[in-house]
């Protein structure tokens, strides 16, 4: 599950959040030499974002950091049927953002891509995260990684020709800002709507 690669500069639509979401965020989105030391860091993460959710919970951000942290562990651990209550505390905390921040667009696209990479019966609902990234794309039209999350979806219904185009946006989009990592992937989906 490609469910978090978000969180890039803050767009107008963002929630505030704590300093302690802020760093729980941070944690999450931040690299590690090992997937141990990944993991303990994402247990960090996860810690920090449920004491910002304990002082503030009207606090959109830390239930984002929550869903980033645990979406992440959930990612590196790999999904199935025993990972149920994690989907459902992931489904908890992102619709809590959402409640609060209904156009955060890092928001929109994890439960996007969370809904669109589940399998149906883990509650996977395709169409309606394909329309989370379109949402996510109306609020920041520049938001590569929603563009790109958008090409994924499209491809997986078999709407090739939308996604090529949609990924030549995402291509031209990275490598004006400039993405090297974002631009890799686009070329890479590209490459993948070719064949």
């Amino acid at each position: 599950m490609a469910l978090l690669a978000l969180a890039g500069p803050a767009r107008a639509a963002d929630p505030p959040g704590s300093p302690r979401a802020d760093q729980a965020l941070a944690v999450c989105l931040a690299a590690a030499a090992t997937p141990e030391e990944r993991r303990a860091n994402l247990a960090r993460g996860l810690a920090l974002a449920e004491e910002a959710v304990a002082a503030d919970e009207r606090d959109a951000k830390a239930h984002f950091a929550i869903f980033c942290n645990l979406g992440t562990d959930l990612k590196l651990r790999g999904v199935a049927l025993t990972s149920l209550f994690a989907i459902r505390r992931l489904r908890r905390e992102i619709d809590r953002t959402l409640e609060l921040a209904p156009d955060y667009a890092d928001a929109l696209v994890g439960k996007g891509e969370l809904l669109c990479e589940l399998p149906r019966v883990l509650g996977g609902d395709a169409a309606e995260g394909e329309r989370l990234l379109r949402a996510a794309l109306r609020v920041d039209p520049g938001f590569i990684e929603a563009r790109l999350g958008l090409v994924r979806a499209l491809a997986a219904r078999g709407e090739r020709d939308e996604a090529r185009a949609e990924a030549r946006r995402a291509l031209a989009e990275a490598e004006r800002a400039p993405d090297p990592a974002r631009a890799t992937e686009a070329r890479r989906l590209l490459a993948q709507l070719a064949e």
